[in-house]
């Protein structure tokens, strides 16, 4: 059982919303091969803004149709984080938008306190783990990489808790480093792929990002890695390789055992 993934390492225009949508559409339409999941960084409409007054959308905003649209005439999963409004809360959202137009969304957990972005957002309480064709996602952004319990497999009924870990991403160049090691150590711990899509250029802080998305296999072995130049790169992942790692090495087992719990907000 195979899944294809496209990943979008892209320069974003600053706060620049529209310009940011017709960029990533013609990326999409310039797709050639068959994918089945698109994944945009983190805060693709806007970068990593600490304007939500400004810049937040609801669920039914343009941004949120602009994704429902591409995913119903791509036939496409579409997934991407950016700046929601929601009881007078804002929340950087993951959205996960199905080609038939229903939609699941992960709210970011762990707000990034460095750079202020606890100051300006509302952190989730919830994980979302996506299922895709027998496959199952943990959709993280960002900073989440940086937190392991998180990302750690829960035992169910002696299953593996999910397949693939995907984050998506604004991450500096200058802690590139952690970057790429928290992705390999988060995929070798877990016994699963790992997906890191991240952003290249400066930002309207003169930040700059040099990309690094990646794709990583049970093992730890590094299938993509890209560094600063701009790139759309399609992958197919097969469960069969996966799972003869856990059968050959099954680590997991020894795991020890807990659950997170969610608190209400």
């Amino acid at each position: 059982m195979s899944l294809t993934f496209t990943l979008i390492q892209t320069h974003l225009h600053w706060e620049v919303k529209l310009a940011n949508l017709i960029m990533l559409e013609e990326k999409i339409n310039s797709i050639k091969q068959k994918t089945e999941i698109v994944v945009l960084p983190e805060m693709f409409s806007t970068g990593f803004s600490m304007q939500p007054e400004q810049f937040a959308e609801t669920m039914d905003g343009p941004t949120v149709a602009w994704m429902k649209k591409i995913s119903v005439e791509k036939k496409i999963i579409l997934t991407g984080s950016l700046i929601i409004e929601e009881d007078k809360k804002y929340f950087n959202r993951l959205i996960w938008m199905l080609p038939n137009g229903d939609y699941g969304y992960y709210n970011k957990r762990h707000c990034f306190a460095f750079a202020g972005e606890d100051e300006h957002y509302t952190a989730g309480n919830k994980r979302l783990i996506a299922q895709v064709k027998g496959w199952k996602i943990n959709l993280q952004i960002c900073y989440d990489l940086r937190f392991p319990v998180w990302a750690r497999q829960e035992k169910n009924a002696g299953e593996m808790e999910y397949d693939i870990l995907l984050n998506v991403a604004n991450w500096p160049e200058r802690r590139n480093h952690a970057w790429k090691t928290l992705l390999t150590a988060r995929a070798i711990e877990n016994q699963c792929y790992v997906i890191g899509v991240n952003r290249v250029g400066n930002d309207g802080n003169e930040i700059y990002h040099s990309g690094d998305s990646m794709v990583i296999d049970p093992l730890g072995e590094i299938l993509y890695h890209k560094q600063h130049d701009e790139d759309i790169f399609t992958i197919t992942l097969e469960k069969e390789k996966l799972n003869q790692v856990r059968n050959k090495f099954p680590f997991w087992k020894d795991a020890d055992q807990f659950r997170i719990m969610n608190e209400e907000l």
